[in-house]
């Protein structure tokens, strides 16, 4: 039997560093899978997400797309409470996916979070099948280092930290951004990666991708956090 492995995958920097490593480790990764979170997720990446469906286009992997629905927030009493709950569709579809395929594991980004991480293992505990996760307990500065020498572009969709300003959104992370963040994090403790919420990115290039993609797009700030707004994304 062939091993079918699903890449948990948002089509952020972090998610797609985990992608990438396992296909470099060989392992047959026949499925994306992208969950649409609600705004308030713990478990997910959150912004833009259906610009996973263009880079799994680029990639040439089958993507497999979850809505979790809304969250009943009388039932979601903390942020545990929440988490099980977020993480119940995704489940779901990797049980329904297990009677199609020989489900041998997942791949997952998560770094430095344990809420993630520790829900993700039992899960798949539970389903019997195997997590990789080579991002995890990793030092952030070499993680970086690896991503821009491997060939990554990622724009930055999101910040949510002092010391990030509106010029961030749409920025590309590369060395200069990086030696920024170092200093942000020795004023700040922004972390390097944005691990703990304080940006979130979007890969479109790297040597996993047959084509590059191109965003348009606007951008909404709020005086301490703002966002971009992705209006068409394309495969150039």
């Amino acid at each position: 039997m062939t091993d079918n492995w699903v890449s948990l995958f948002s089509g952020g920097k972090d998610s797609s560093w985990a992608l990438y490593q396992a296909l470099n480790a060989g392992h047959n990764v026949s499925r994306l899978l992208t969950v649409h979170p609600s705004e308030d997720s713990y478990m997910y990446h959150v912004p833009e997400t259906q610009l996973a469906k263009v880079a799994a286009e680029s990639i040439g992997i089958e993507l497999i797309e979850v809505d979790p629905g809304d969250l009943d927030a009388s039932e979601a009493t903390d942020s545990a409470t929440q988490g099980d709950a977020e993480l119940e569709p995704l489940e779901e579809a990797l049980t329904d996916l297990a009677d199609e395929i020989d489900l041998t594991g997942v791949t997952a980004g998560a770094i430095e979070s344990e809420f993630q991480t520790n829900r993700i293992e039992e899960m798949c505990d539970r389903l019997g099948i195997d997590l990789f996760a080579p991002l995890w307990q990793r030092d952030p500065e070499q993680l970086a280092a690896e991503m821009l020498e491997a060939g990554f572009e990622i724009t930055i969709l999101q910040v949510a930290a002092y010391g990030l300003d509106e010029s961030w959104l749409g920025r590309t992370l590369d060395a200069d951004a990086i030696d920024e963040l170092r200093a942000l994090n020795d004023e700040y403790g922004v972390h390097l990666l944005g691990e703990g919420g304080e940006f979130e990115t979007f890969v479109t290039n790297g040597p996993h991708m047959d084509h590059p993609i191109e965003l348009d797009y606007d951008t909404e700030w709020h005086g301490d956090s703002g966002r971009v707004q992705v209006t068409d994304a394309r495969l150039r």
